[in-house]
């Protein structure tokens, strides 16, 4: 889908050029997520805070699939939830993403990226009592994993507190009963973040499902391989294979640079 199509006029060349790459890193993510089957129709949200900003962010328009999103689609708004810039159409915010997002950019200035997902292995994995295991390699580059208990859907702005005290400083993030929260420094360590969480997840609903014994290695083999995952040891994830994943979606679909 094309901002033609959509009827948007395109922003290019009337936002900063820091922004305009910030539009178009989070249009890209939000192709890839829909590229990798894990979307929920219109539901879900991705944000990114706009480069320059401490209270500003980009997410998408509440009526859009995940396919059909451009770097000009994008609304931006501030942490009191007022509308700065959206284009012409009668789709504003979801109430849910804005409550989620709002908290986490206000108090994680690190965090900014934030990505949340509700995929079937998601979903599972956020009701089992045992919670995201470190059973494979995948999974163990998360040194922290969070948990947020399900209060009912995310409207209230009351439950931000708990939401943000319960994150911490992880980057992974299980809402019970509801699915996985992510959060990177850039677009493409958050979407890196997302793709092995969700990858771990399916491994360890099919490994549960088979009904054998799991073996979970010892803890100072996972310390140990998560401590050779941390960026700061050998590189950030997702930065190498950004360009890469660029390239995938123009090979079909270059109407996400609009």
């Amino acid at each position: 889908m094309s901002n033609a199509s959509l009827g948007i006029t395109s922003l290019q060349g009337k936002v900063s050029p820091e922004e305009w790459q910030a539009r178009q890193d989070l249009a890209a993510c939000y192709r890839l997520v829909a590229l990798w089957d894990m979307t929920d129709m219109i539901a879900n949200h991705i944000s990114v805070r706009v480069p320059g900003t401490e209270d500003e962010f980009l997410i998408n328009a509440y009526g859009l699939l995940y396919e059909e999103i451009t770097a000009s689609s994008l609304i931006r708004i501030n942490l009191a939830g007022e509308i700065l810039w959206k284009p012409e159409f009668d789709y504003g915010v979801n109430r849910a993403g804005f409550v989620i997002h709002s908290a986490i950019h206000r108090h994680r200035h690190d965090a900014a990226c934030i990505i949340h997902t509700h995929t079937p292995v998601g979903m599972a994995v956020s009701s089992m009592e045992c919670g995201f295991l470190p059973m494979t390699q995948t999974s163990m580059r998360f040194s922290k994993v969070a948990y947020h208990d399900y209060h009912g859907v995310v409207v209230d702005m009351a439950e931000q507190e708990e939401l943000v005290r319960n994150l911490g400083d992880a980057d992974l993030m299980v809402l019970r009963n509801h699915g996985l929260l992510v959060c990177g420094p850039s677009v493409a360590e958050a979407f890196s973040n997302i793709y092995r969480a969700e990858l771990a997840c399916k491994a360890q609903v099919l490994a549960m499902a088979s009904n054998g014994k799991m073996i979970l290695p010892p803890q100072d083999v996972i310390a140990a391989t998560n401590h050779l995952y941390k960026p700061t040891t050998r590189r950030p994830f997702g930065k190498l294979e950004w360009p890469a994943l660029m390239r995938k979606l123009d090979r079909t679909d270059t109407s996400w640079r609009e």
